[in-house]
């Protein structure tokens, strides 16, 4: 696949001249195409001797931004004092200098006629308050151009992840370079997307945190897990739909694979607060393929137009695709599969049953704790394999729900401590509960773990979670919610792309980040 035009510029924001020359080379080392040289986190900024310093001595081409205050900067000066500098980063070489729309006509004025032939005027908004209308953000595009700019700048803020659509309207039908960005979490995608919905750049830290705007990736993240250099008008687009997300695995184990099967996708983390206004927006064939997780199973699969039989049995979708030939929603549940074949693998090699056809689950009393989308698949996988099933949940009535749907019994979660009417049975919590950040929760009191044979964590940040480690101390058997993770994702990633699945490729990313 070529290689597409988006740059990818990194912020500098060293407190001295000799921190940002530190910062440059660490920015050319990491692959980037320009540094952004913020010169309003310089202490003691010195523009005439500075400027010569830092433009002349940058392993790579420079955008100067001297941030104001009054648009998010650090800068609290007066203006006059500003614009010379930027005026004189210019002069001195600078190959782009970023200026705000309030000042932007005063300044193209100040240096018409003086410009290098190389030298590109950014003119910049920020809204950190939301993101307008396309017809308002339109008219912003039009004020922007009017200034003299070479290259309009747009930022501004997602309080929902449909916020993004409009910018990659902007600049999908852009007549002019543009960087058009979406702030925070939610916005992600803007960031990520640009090489597809034509934005001239985007930004990508040198460090995870350490960040000039919200929502910025690490360059890293941008070249290694998203592989951006190859993203393009054509590709396609998957992810992760949940609350929270940030969390997850998934876009390691299915961009290497992408990208190990030269398959032209990409897979992100998309923070979703309302599932069916998500598909009501992307609508797009582009938007092809997606999982689901907490708290949208359940809703993602109303929102489907068709429903596999066994994810309708369950109640909830952990996958959905759009159909190519009408862009219809298909919904599926792979959870099921991928916890209860792994709970079995465990409790063969406990028995040692290696050689049986009957599942290991028939006959046991199986607990699950949990009554959402994947509390539901794990009690519906374990009843279709001759388990008797028991449904512990905080909320009693929930329990009674699921247990009824079932044909199993039913306690609050507060009970469960005090349930023991037999030995050796199992355990499924499919609950967030010790999930990070907060691992020191448990479900359960550990003294109530030696009546169980096995436990499994449908969790898998981390690996190893309260409730599994002091099982293991119980000499309990333990299956992670790693493996159940893996093994759901091999029917996703075929459903995803129509090639098998590369299960040892999936099983070796996953060790690294175990």
């Amino acid at each position: 696949m070529a290689r597409n035009s988006t740059l990818i510029c990194a912020p500098v924001m060293g407190r001295s001249v000799d921190q940002m020359l530190i910062e440059m080379g660490k920015a050319k080392a990491a692959g980037v195409d320009l540094v952004e040289v913020r010169l309003d986190y310089i202490k003691n900024f010195n523009p005439r001797q500075d400027l010569e310093v830092l433009i002349k001595q940058c392993p790579l081409p420079t955008l100067c931004t001297y941030r104001p205050k009054w648009e998010g900067g650090e800068y609290e000066g007066d203006e006059k004092t500003r614009t010379d500098a930027l005026q004189l980063a210019m002069e001195v070489g600078a190959d782009y200098v970023d200026v705000e729309l309030q000042v932007a006509h005063e300044f193209a004025n100040s240096i018409h006629g003086t410009k290098p032939q190389k030298f590109k005027l950014i003119v910049s908004s920020h809204n950190y308050h939301n993101t307008p209308s396309v017809e308002d953000i339109g008219n912003l595009v039009a004020r922007i151009q009017a200034t003299g700019a070479d290259i309009v700048k747009i930022a501004t803020t997602a309080l929902d992840v449909t916020d993004v659509a409009r910018m990659f309207q902007i600049t999908t039908h852009s007549q002019v370079p543009i960087i058009g960005l979406v702030m925070g979490e939610r916005g992600l995608m803007s960031r990520i997307l640009c090489p597809k919905f034509g934005g001239y750049l985007t930004f990508g830290t040198l460090e995870a945190g350490k960040i000039s705007a919200p929502g910025q990736p690490t360059i890293k993240d941008l070249l290694d897990l998203y592989n951006f250099r190859q993203l393009g008008p054509d590709t396609k687009i998957y992810g992760l739909l949940g609350k929270p997300v940030s969390h997850s695995k998934g876009p390691f184990l299915f961009n290497a694979a992408f990208k190990a099967a030269s398959f032209n996708g990409v897979y992100m983390p998309l923070l979703v607060d309302d599932v069916a206004k998500f598909f009501d927006v992307y609508s797009s064939p582009d938007f092809f393929g997606f999982s689901c997780t907490i708290p949208h199973k359940e809703d993602a699969l109303k929102r489907c137009d068709e429903v596999h039989p066994v994810a309708k049995s369950i109640g909830a979708v952990n996958t959905i695709i759009r159909r190519s030939n009408d862009g219809k929603l298909s919904g599926y549940n792979t959870d099921y599969a991928g916890a209860i074949s792994a709970i079995e693998d465990g409790l063969r090699g406990l028995h040692d049953m290696h050689n049986t056809i009957a599942s290991p689950l028939a006959g046991k009393l199986f607990i699950v704790i949990g009554a959402g989308g994947a509390g539901k698949a794990l009690a519906y996988g374990a009843k279709e394999k001759g388990a008797r099933v028991v449904i512990a949940n905080r909320t009693y009535s929930r329990a009674k729900e699921l247990a009824d749907m079932v044909g199993g019994d039913a306690l609050s979660l507060d009970e469960l401590g005090d349930f023991h009417p037999e030995n050796g049975m199992i355990l499924a919590n499919t609950t967030s509960i010790g999930m990070q950040p907060k691992v020191d929760e448990t479900p359960i009191p550990k003294k109530a773990l030696s009546s169980y044979s096995l436990v499994f964590d449908a969790v898998y940040t981390p690996k190893i979670t309260r409730l599994l480690r002091e099982a293991e101390e119980s000499g309990v058997t333990i299956v992670t919610g790693l493996e159940m993770f893996i093994r759901q994702a091999y029917e996703q990633y075929e459903k995803f792309t129509g090639l098998p699945a590369p299960k040892q490729l999936f099983r070796e990313i996953m060790a690294t980040y175990a």
